[in-house]
Order: C-alpha cells, then sequence, then structure tokens
C-alpha cells in the first residue's frame, strides 16, 4: 500500500493591515433582477477563528497542520498608518503563522521597518532571494543574520530554508519574493535581490540531493509568475503565493471572478487567496512519498455578515431577501462571522481607539459607488472610476500652488480600493483609498519623454511584449488624454497624446479643449514621487529637466484638500484613458 502524507493547509497573502471585515459586493441576478449586495468579510478576529478551528480539525484527524502568510502585511489601512507594523506584528502572533514570505510592501519604507518587525515577530520571515552579503556592518537597522529571517545563503546561492517534521519524513518551505523589488519597493541600497526562479531551482536541486522532496515554496511572486516557476522547476510540491491579489474559486454566482482553485502545472498545484484577509484558503492535502501532490481538496472562504443590505433598480422584496439569504446559505465557499474573542479584544482595546476620531471627520459624499480597478476592462473600458478623481484633485490642488502645472499622471497601484456610496470620511481616505501617503513631485519634461513614459507603464502592466511588475503600473492622468494600441509594434502604441487646454464647464468630454503634445515642447506634470522616481515602467520621467518636491502636499491632502471643497462626484470627468488591449 503506497503511503500518504496528509496535511491540512491554511492561508492567506495580501492582508495589507485589513485587521477589522472589510466591505464586500456581491452582484446576483434573481427573476430578471439584478441584485447589489452589501455586506463584511473577513478581518482578523475571524481569520483567527476559522484558522484554530482548522489547526483542531487537522489534530483530530491526525494530519500535519500548516498555515502560511503569502506575504504583504504592511500598508493598506489606518491601522498600519498609526502603528507601523507594530500592530501587524503582534496580531499575526495571535493567528500563529508558520511562516510568512517578505512583501514588496513590507519594504516600501525601506529596511528600518522590515528589522522592528522580524524583533517583534514570534515566526520565520522567508525571503530566501535576498542577498545581503553586502549590507554595512555599521548600519542601525541590520538584517544580515537575524535569527527570525531565512534570507539568501551566499556560499551556496540557495535559500534558506524553513524544515518541519513531517510524518516520517522532513518538508522543506522556501520563501522567494520579487527579484524586482527595487523598481516597485524601496530596499536600502546593500540589499539586493536576487533572480527568483534560479534561486529556487537551485536551492530545490539541494534539497533533493539531501533526500527532502516535500517541498512547498512560499511566493511572493504573483499568479503569472508562479505559472512560470511551476513550468520551470516541476519538482516543486506546492506553490503558496501572493502578490496579484488573485481570487482563486468559482464565485460567477455572486458576480465575482472565477479562477481555478489550485491551478495545476507540472503537477505543481498554486494557491492563492485573494487580498485583505477577505477571504481564507483552506485545503486537505495528501502528498506521495516522492513529494506529489496526489489528492487535494479545498476552497477560498468568504467568512460573512449574517446581515446584509440587498439593493435592486427594480426594488426589492421580501422574497428577494429570503433568495438572496439561501444563496448565501447553500454557497460552498462561504463562512459566517464567529470570531477569536482573543484577537477581537486586542483590536477593540489596543488599535482601534486611535483610529475612531479620524472615522468620524466627513469631507465628502459619494453619490454613487466608484469602482476602482487597475486596468480597463469590458465593463470599464476606460478603467477605474476613482483614479480619475485622485489625478484631478493632484492637478487641481498643485495648480493653486503653481498654475505652470500641465498635468497630473499617477499609477494605478496608488489607489487601494473603489468608493462605495455614502459618506467619505477622512479614515477612509488615508486608511483605505490612499494609504500610501507620498510626497508629490513637480517636473519639466519634453513631450517624447511623456509618449515613452505612458507606453512603457502601460506594457508593464500588461506584460505587453514586455516583462511587467504587476498591473499597479497602468497610468491615469488628468490633463493629459492618451489614445494606446497594444496591437501596435513597440514604440509605436501611442497613437494620440493631448494635453488638456480648456475644461468645459460641466466637464463633459466635448466641452473640454485639447491640444496635441508636441515631441519637443516642454511641459510640466506632477507625480507622486513613487512615479516621478521611474519605478514600474516610468524610467522615461527620469529624464526630466528638473524635479522639485511640493513640501506643502503629500499625494493623500491633495486628495483630501480637494474633495473637502464640495466637489460633485457625480460629474462625469472628460475621459482621459483610450485603451485597446493587445489581446
Amino acid at each position: 500500500m503506497t503511503e500518504l502524507y496528509a496535511c491540512k493547509l491554511a492561508h492567506i497573502n495580501d492582508t495589507h493591515s485589513h485587521f477589522d471585515p472589510t466591505p464586500i459586493h456581491f452582484n446576483l441576478s434573481h427573476l430578471d433582477k439584478t441584485l447589489s449586495l452589501h455586506t463584511h468579510t473577513g478581518g482578523y478576529a475571524r481569520l483567527g477563528y476559522q484558522i484554530e478551528k482548522a489547526r483542531q480539525q487537522a489534530i483530530e484527524n491526525q494530519q500535519n497542520f500548516l498555515f502560511l502568510h503569502g506575504g504583504d502585511s504592511f500598508q493598506g489601512t489606518l491601522y498600519f498608518r498609526e502603528f507601523k507594523g507594530q500592530a501587524n506584528a503582534h496580531l499575526l502572533n495571535l493567528l500563529k503563522p508558520d511562516a510568512m514570505v517578505l512583501g514588496n510592501h513590507e519594504i516600501d519604507a525601506g529596511n528600518g521597518p522590515v528589522a522592528s518587525f522580524l524583533d517583534n515577530i514570534d515566526f520565520p520571515l522567508l525571503a530566501g532571494n535576498m542577498d545581503l552579503s553586502q549590507e554595512s556592518p555599521n548600519k542601525p537597522a541590520k538584517l544580515k543574520n537575524h535569527p527570525n529571517l531565512l534570507d539568501l545563503d551566499p556560499q551556496t546561492q540557495t535559500a534558506k530554508v524553513l524544515l518541519k517534521p513531517f510524518h516520517d519524513k522532513t518538508l522543506a518551505i522556501i520563501g522567494i519574493t520579487l527579484d524586482q523589488m527595487k523598481e516597485i519597493a524601496r530596499p536600502d541600497p546593500d540589499t539586493h535581490f536576487i533572480d527568483a526562479i534560479k534561486t529556487t531551482q537551485k536551492t530545490v536541486t539541494k534539497l533533493k540531493q539531501q533526500g527532502i522532496d516535500h517541498i512547498i515554496v512560499l511566493s511572493h511572486l504573483g499568479l503569472t509568475q508562479d505559472r512560470v516557476l511551476a513550468e520551470k522547476v516541476p519538482e516543486i510540491s506546492l506553490i503558496v503565493g501572493g502578490h496579484s491579489h488573485s481570487l482563486q474559486g468559482d464565485f460567477t454566482s455572486l458576480g465575482l471572478s472565477s479562477l481555478p482553485y489550485a491551478e495545476t502545472i507540472n503537477t505543481v498545484p498554486i494557491l492563492q487567496a485573494g487580498k485583505y484577509a477577505e477571504t481564507l484558503g483552506i485545503v486537505d492535502i495528501d502528498f506521495n512519498a516522492a513529494g506529489q501532490v496526489t489528492r487535494l481538496k479545498g476552497h477560498n472562504y468568504f467568512m460573512l455578515n449574517k446581515q446584509f443590505i440587498l439593493e435592486s433598480a427594480q426594488g426589492v422584496t421580501k422574497e428577494d431577501y429570503s433568495w438572496a439569504k439561501s444563496q448565501l446559505e447553500n454557497h460552498s465557499n462561504i463562512l459566517w462571522d464567529q470570531k477569536d474573542d482573543t484577537v477581537q479584544s486586542a483590536i477593540d482595546t489596543r488599535y482601534r481607539p486611535a483610529l475612531i476620531a479620524l472615522e468620524e471627520q466627513v469631507i465628502n459624499f459619494i453619490p454613487k459607488s466608484l469602482i476602482h480597478t487597475r486596468l480597463p476592462s469590458q465593463a470599464l473600458p476606460h478603467g477605474s472610476e476613482i483614479s480619475p478623481w485622485v489625478s484631478r484633485s493632484i492637478y487641481h490642488e498643485t495648480r493653486i500652488l503653481d498654475e505652470k502645472v500641465d498635468f497630473a499622471l499617477h499609477n494605478a497601484g496608488g489607489v487601494r480600493q473603489s468608493l462605495t456610496k455614502g459618506q467619505l470620511t477622512l479614515a477612509e481616505v488615508v486608511g483605505r483609498l490612499l494609504p500610501f501617503d507620498l510626497p508629490l513631485v513637480k517636473y519639466q519634461i519634453q513631450g517624447k519623454y511623456l509618449y515613452q513614459a505612458i507606453e512603457s507603464s502601460i506594457n508593464h502592466a500588461t506584460n505587453n511584449g514586455v516583462m511587467g511588475t504587476g498591473a499597479g503600473s497602468f497610468p491615469y492622468t488628468y490633463g493629459l488624454r492618451y489614445f494606446y494600441d497594444g496591437r501596435r509594434p513597440l514604440g509605436q502604441r501611442i497613437t494620440q497624446l493631448d494635453l488638456l487646454i480648456q475644461e468645459g464647464e460641466h466637464l463633459a468630454d466635448q466641452e473640454a479643449i485639447w491640444e496635441a503634445v508636441k515631441l519637443d515642447q516642454y511641459y510640466v506634470g506632477v507625480s507622486s514621487e513613487y512615479t516621478a522616481s521611474g519605478k514600474e515602467g516610468y524610467q522615461a520621467l527620469q529624464q526630466a529637466c528638473w524635479q522639485s518636491a511640493i513640501s506643502e502636499l503629500s499625494l493623500a491632502e491633495a486628495f483630501i484638500q480637494f474633495m473637502s471643497k464640495e466637489q460633485n462626484m457625480a460629474q462625469v470627468l472628460p475621459l482621459q484613458v483610450h485603451y485597446k488591449s493587445h489581446l
């Protein structure tokens, strides 16, 4: 009889300090009606309850148990803004992960916050392709040789590995993160990230030579790169991933995505659990003695409030509400709002009081929900509905300081969520919508470099003939209208680029006056410091004649000031993104 090695695994990723339940919106269809269902899901107290329940089930079933975090615990909400990672370490310790991989947002502000996090966690942080061999020995926030960090072994050029007993075998967990870290984050200059796939291959080969066949890669590469990793390193047993916020599972009946859970490439299943602690992956896995997965049964689960709001343009009846309730109750991927009291108490007593005052400051009213999506789609051919408002706020608030500013340019990843209908609070802006309170920078640049920057950033966002860093680089503008055709050759995809000369009184497209951007003419733009630094496809912005920091404004401050002036959010902005996909 073939011996099976059983394991129950719980996994999360890209939680971004969402300790409280997160608003969630489902679209349901019933009797020719479109029903809009609003409720809340997830949060750390609900995660804690379900993870502990899974842990106890594993003990009862004589399974090994693992709980893994796929990176990006930092940033995202007021909790991080206020407590700078202290709350993240404390609350993750209460959830008791076996390991977490370093995400790019852990190192947004350099190595210092990572060092502090390492000092306060009770579990290992994995970053097997993080090369600290050149780290300065005299710096205050040293990472090298930290007991909670498993980085690159510079002698063997392989990852330091977490080894765990696994029945009569040994299980290895390799943590691999983005090798493009300097493109999208801010590691210290003496910290380097080497090739993710080559490091994994060398490490797996070394483990196999040691007789270790059960190998999990805990990855912060994103689903697309995880597929490449599984294709090139088929000896991996399982990949548990993050970074791309991919919600695996069939949620089409709720109006959401349908990605296969545990998509398998070369016999290597790939797992990812969405974002923002909205969902939790729980899966039972059987391996054979050679380390291959022979059975995998599990799902990503929402953890919902039992109460919800139902809306429809056609009106809502009691029968509609009862039907929607039964749909949720009978859905195989839905759990409910049981919570871990210890985790909830820690949030309520140690961290939430600092946030309450911000929640009470209302700055505007949103008359209809505005959807944020990083890329244009069939449903939203011009992309995000909220990013143009962010760019407009940067444009107008900077022009109050300097009327010579011609345009604003901002990347999609700097905006973190949609806005739901209702009051817009200060907490919503600085805690959830624009949690990366980045400085703003003015710069003067020739038109030809604007063509290059916009095409390059779109190519990076869509992997259109360019190895990109994720959809977060997609550009949103105000005062600058572009037309992109991804089917054309590289360097010829921006078919039209115009500067806004005059806004229409009611902002309608036909009332706006535009003028073509000239290749040799100079223009003044404003962007976040992150975008202006040339990261994620924006390298051409480094060709600016000059750059000047705006000390009076940050990204979030510009939006707050602009929205506080009673802007009518029902207005239709001039369309500035015109996009044709290469697909």
